[in-house]
């Protein structure tokens, strides 16, 4: 399943794990998360109180090959999660894109460790959102002078591009939806139009401005035809200066980051439970079916007291039978007539009878 916490919770789990041992502890975990994210974390009873994080995740990139390594903003803005908890480690160990040595000596046990701990877990999110403020920082500031709002694809996942435009306004995030499978197509047309609404409501006038739209905004003119090409339409989203203020920057960049992953999640959680309100008005329905089977298929209980006992006994149990399939066949016929209406039937009785004919024809004997 998709995580939206910025810090990894099997990695934040783990960190709590070493800090609150009362003894060193062996550990050598590969924690293996959504979007191909892999954490490898060793701790080691002979090299106390350093914990050992390495880390490799797909970086951002602007549809063309980039280095596997980190630029410098990025390094930097890692060392500022926790300075005297957290060293970078170059070079980076074999497979990796960053190791961090984490001295826990540092780590207070108090509620402060708390927050320090669920820092150096989102090592991850603060990776991929210094990229993205960086991509965004570089934009030719003539082009936006002039006009020309030229879009940025942004690649995070392969099949997967969005667009960034840079406006003096506002940045436009446009999304490419596409699905496999019809069934999630309707799904989610659903759900994007529901969300255009409710963003468009009195409710949600501080959350950026959504518009779902089937064709391509005039913005992405002149973009490749395989990346317009799509199935469930563009979701567009509008953001201010007041969505980047302060901390809200780190949490839209991420929110922007994990949008792929939101709404194949809601798609999935929307069709497993349609199939199973399914299934539980399957099996109500089929339960009437059940309890009115014949016992014939019941195993025949024999008794050692003659034929006539037999038959009784047999006879008795197509009573039964009868009984059941009468009693069943009254089931579907209320199911079938569910409205009633008080005093028809004294209104049949009275006026909707046939009416009886006595014989006045008479014959005569000829002679």
């Amino acid at each position: 399943m998709a995580c939206f916490e910025r810090a990894s919770p099997a990695l934040r789990e783990i960190l709590f794990k070493i800090h609150g041992a009362e003894r060193p502890l062996e550990i050598d975990h590969h924690v293996h998360e959504f979007g191909s994210v892999h954490f490898h974390v060793q701790s080691s009873a002979s090299d106390q109180p350093y914990t050992y994080l390495s880390i490799s995740t797909p970086l951002l990139s602007q549809g063309h090959p980039i280095s596997s390594e980190l630029p410098q903003h990025t390094l930097e803005m890692v060392r500022g999660i926790c300075p005297d908890v957290v060293e970078i480690v170059e070079p980076s160990r074999e497979g990796y894109q960053l190791t961090l040595k984490i001295n826990h000596a540092r780590i207070p046990h108090s509620k402060a460790s708390t927050k320090m701990i669920t820092d150096i877990s989102s090592v991850q999110a603060v990776i991929l959102s210094s990229q993205l403020k960086e991509i965004l920082r570089n934009v030719d500031s003539y082009e936006i002078s002039c006009g020309l709002y030229k879009p940025i694809k942004l690649i995070y996942h392969p099949r997967e591009p969005f667009f960034v435009i840079k406006q003096p306004a506002k940045i436009t995030a446009v999304f490419p939806m596409r699905f496999k499978e019809k069934e999630d197509v309707i799904i989610a047309t659903a759900f994007f139009q529901e969300l255009m609404d409710v963003g468009s409501s009195g409710a949600c006038t501080k959350a950026p401005h959504c518009i779902w739209s089937p064709i391509p905004p005039p913005e992405l003119r002149g973009e490749p035809i395989q990346d317009l090409s799509t199935n469930c339409g563009f979701v567009s989203f509008d953001i201010t200066s007041r969505h980047v203020e302060g901390k809200k920057l780190d949490k839209t960049v991420w929110n922007l980051l994990n949008f792929y992953a939101f709404v194949k999640y809601h798609v999935k959680s929307t069709r497993g439970f349609i199939q199973r309100r399914m299934r539980m008005r399957l099996e109500r329905l089929v339960q009437p079916l059940q309890t009115a089977e014949p016992e014939e298929d019941q195993p025949v209980k024999k008794k050692a007291k003659g034929c006539r006992q037999v038959r009784k006994w047999i006879s008795a149990s197509k009573s039964k039978i009868l009984k059941r399939k009468y009693d069943f066949t009254n089931k579907i016929k209320r199911i079938r007539s569910r409205i009633k209406i008080h005093g028809f039937g004294r209104f049949r009785r009275r006026w909707l009878t046939m009416p009886k004919f006595s014989p006045v024809t008479r014959y005569i004997k000829l002679e």
